[in-house]
């Protein structure tokens, strides 16, 4: 593992921080990629925290690859706590000086699309779904779906369309929106209704998660 050095005064050596890079707000980034014994890393973090707190550094992120998990307890030992998780790392965070901790939440909201896709004879695409709240009750509804990380709502309208029906659609406009709170993991939600165009009439509904998809007099 690659750390900084810091030179003594008899022109030797020895290991002091983390490898770290100043973030846009006055603090650090810190990006374990290799594994380390987590006694070491313990010294280290506490003699970085020193050296930061010493240079006024304010917040300290954390990045631990999954493959780190040793090193998950001690750094929540030394005072760090969850910022957020993606598949493949954990973010763990600090605020070190005695004043207001800055530090931005997590990500609060998860987007939706709802996809109003009519024909020119006014015809509604509509699925039923094979799990969820609406299983078994024969309801009928448009697809639906959730946008993916730097996707654009109109693109997900499109994916989530062909994806539950085969049919290929045109985006047309953003009809609605709608704002609700406590949902998924107790994040808020945005659900956003587009207004779509068909451009194939063949359906091929999804396997997996659709049970019917046809079209129904609008």
């Amino acid at each position: 593992m690659m750390v900084s050095k810091k030179v003594c005064e008899n022109g030797g050596e020895h290991v002091v921080l983390l490898p770290a890079t100043n973030d846009d707000h006055g603090g650090v980034i810190v990006n374990i990629e290799e594994a380390m014994d987590a006694k070491l890393f313990v010294t280290l973090l506490r003699d970085s925290i020193s050296a930061w707190r010493q240079q006024g550094k304010k917040g300290i992120w954390i990045k631990l690859p999954i493959g780190l998990v040793n090193l998950v307890e001690p750094t929540v030992k030394e005072g760090f706590r969850y910022h957020h998780a993606e598949p493949t790392y954990l973010m763990l965070v600090r605020w070190i000086p005695e004043t207001t901790d800055t530090i931005p939440a997590n990500a609060s909201h998860r987007v939706g699309i709802g996809a109003i896709v009519l024909n020119d004879k006014r015809e509604l695409l509509v699925v039923q779904e094979k799990s969820g709240k609406l299983k078994d009750l024969g309801v009928w509804k448009i697809p639906t779906g959730v946008v993916d990380e730097g996707e654009n709502i109109n693109e997900a309208a499109i994916r989530e369309v062909k994806e539950e029906t085969g049919i290929d659609a045109k985006f047309v406009e953003i009809l609605a929106f709608r704002q609700a709170h406590k949902l998924f993991f107790k994040k808020s939600d945005l659900f956003f209704i587009c207004m779509m165009q068909p451009l194939s009439s063949d359906i091929t509904k999804q396997d997996l998660e659709i049970e019917a998809a046809q079209v129904n007099l609008g």
